[in-house]
């Protein structure tokens, strides 16, 4: 008879965390209700839900893989990337991407990467950048005119910081030296050679190095499984992204991520340029291997 009252007592309640259902004391399950405290069926759950979790892609721009970790790991983390697997962590970090992380400069003369507060990468630099003469500045712009047939940009000058401080400005050099100013690399449209529209100049250099070599190649054909994705080139079967903003915007980071995910899906063959691929030194003809 006590075994039989005492189940009696018991009403079943939900699991707060997991879902399931379990007895519990009519009024213990009261109390917390009229508390409106969250009620589990067990130590475990109860411990599991006050675990805080998060979840993001990992960190390696090769991977596509969700990390799961607890918050405060993500708080103490201090560079904010997260990883999947010790092995993620190592090629990440052997590669090129940290470097837009730290706090590391291109010397105004040389154009060489150097960590430091200083304008020039050595002595040697800077004496150099101060003697070099303005008519001399110009004639390496006009150089570069005749031979790439295009206005150089920025980070293509090895004398950038030299060229500033004679004219104060990048494209009051470009108009000294007789030539019009290049848009925005980012920002404006362009019209390549053979008619396409380009997002962006360093698109418009893809599609004319195309054009150039008789290259058949398709613009902005949509990803399987969304229709509001769309790929910069097609050639045969390769797929060839621009990432021209890699790890300056988070929700463009996001995109690239997600479309390396479709690619992998329906096996596309995904071949990625970025900045460094085309500027100072134009590396397509290595990258993409289908001549």
């Amino acid at each position: 008879m006590p075994r039989q009252r005492n189940l009696m007592n018991l009403i079943k309640i939900k699991c707060a965390f997991c879902g399931k259902n379990f007895l519990r004391p009519a009024g213990r399950a009261n109390e917390a209700k009229k508390f409106d405290w969250n009620q589990y069926c067990s130590k475990k759950c109860q411990n599991k839900a006050r675990l805080r979790r998060i979840e993001k892609i990992c960190s390696n721009p090769d991977c596509s893989k969700n990390v799961s970790r607890e918050l405060g790991q993500f708080k103490r983390s201090k560079s904010g990337w997260i990883f999947c697997s010790r092995s993620c962590a190592v090629s990440f970090n052997n590669s090129e991407f940290p470097k837009r992380k730290k706090k590391i400069k291109k010397c105004n003369y040389c154009n060489k990467e150097f960590s430091g507060n200083k304008k020039y990468c050595s002595k040697e630099c800077k004496d150099r950048a101060q003697i070099i003469n303005e008519k001399e500045l110009l004639q390496q712009i006009r150089r570069f005119y005749q031979k790439n047939k295009r206005i150089p940009l920025k980070r293509e000058s090895s004398h950038y910081g030299a060229i500033r401080s004679r004219f104060g400005a990048w494209n009051k050099a470009i108009e000294a030296a007789g030539f019009k100013p290049n848009p925005i690399l980012f920002a404006k449209k362009c019209i390549a050679n053979d008619g396409h529209k380009c997002d962006s100049l360093a698109e418009k250099i893809i599609d004319d190095w195309f054009y150039a070599r008789k290259i058949k190649h398709e613009r902005k054909i949509p990803y399987p499984d969304d229709k509001s994705l769309t790929v910069d080139f097609v050639i045969k079967n390769k797929w060839i992204e621009f990432f021209g903003l890699v790890g300056a915007i988070k929700r463009y980071d996001q995109l690239i991520q997600k479309k390396r995910r479709i690619s992998k899906k329906h096996d596309l063959s995904l071949i990625e340029i970025y900045p460094k691929d085309l500027f100072p030194i134009n590396r397509l003809e290595e990258i993409i291997k289908i001549l």
